[in-house]
């Protein structure tokens, strides 16, 4: 297989599970629909003020993200590669009265699609190891950044992927590659994430491993200036068997607390 039919099949995962994230507890669409934000803290605190602010949103999945920054004040757009995802979003946003504009779109080509620049170009959670080519996204990033511009992410940590996730697994063990391997990750199983059992109907999807100096070096020969990187002994999201949610909302290992990284966060500019 080639690159565009690992994208394809990926892309068919997704627009499959759609309906069944935007029902889920996972999700929570209907405190959403209340007012609750689906921004966490770790984002919230360090991109800080958006009011006035043009914002993209780069894997926007279904825009409760996007949605959530439009309430913090800034002029929203979302992209993403499934068409089922971006019409959720408009839905959503429509419902909400929330104004938001969302662009279905591989990434990759996104440039050629929106001819924008913006104040903001944010993305998080769960986003870079679906990506073939960490320099192009990087590039793409910056592309659509304005000249004095901010690049946000916070993502889960490429070490916390290694471990193994089976279900009954009850401490570190070593499983997948922490560098990428020749071929992507193929991986095949029912169930999403939002919810575990759940019947979706296209379950194979490749996994691409990254490593955090593919990251950075990537936005560096992007154009773009570090601000700063940083590394969490937490998770936003319960994504491994052996962590659990604290008191303050954020979860952590079972055993070995504060040992492994869990998520980093990534802040850089363009030069003006």
């Amino acid at each position: 297989m080639d690159e565009r039919e690992y994208i394809e099949a990926n892309r068919r995962h997704w627009d499959s599970v759609v309906a069944t994230h935007v029902e889920s507890d996972f999700y929570r669409v209907e405190e959403f629909k209340a007012g609750r934000s689906k921004l966490k803290p770790v984002e919230l605190g360090e991109l800080g003020d958006v009011r006035g602010k043009t914002l993209l949103h780069l894997q926007c999945h279904f825009g409760l993200d996007t949605l959530s920054w439009a309430r913090e004040g800034a002029t929203v757009t979302g992209a993403d590669f499934s068409g089922e995802a971006v019409a959720a979003a408009r839905a959503l946003a429509a419902e909400t009265g929330i104004d938001a504009r969302f662009v279905q779109s591989d990434l990759y080509d996104l440039p050629d699609v929106l001819d924008e620049r913006f104040d903001i170009v944010f993305t998080s959670y769960g986003v870079l190891g679906w990506l073939p080519d960490m320099r192009r996204w990087a590039a793409v990033a910056a592309h659509f950044l304005k000249p004095g511009g901010t690049f946000y992410i916070a993502e889960f940590h490429p070490v916390a992927w290694i471990f193994d996730d089976s279900p009954g697994v009850d401490d570190l063990r070593v499983h997948y590659p922490y560098f990428p391997p020749a071929e992507p990750l193929r991986i095949e199983s029912n169930g999403t994430y939002a919810n575990p059992s759940a019947q979706v109907e296209h379950r194979v999807t490749y996994a691409f491993p990254f490593t955090l100096g593919d990251v950075v070096t990537s936005l560096i020969e992007a154009g773009l200036r570090l601000e700063y990187l940083h590394e969490f002994p937490f998770s936003t999201y319960q994504f491994l068997p052996f962590t659990h949610e604290t008191e303050d909302g954020t979860v952590r290992l079972t055993t070995h607390d504060g040992s492994v990284p869990l998520l980093f966060s990534i802040r850089a500019t363009k030069p003006a």
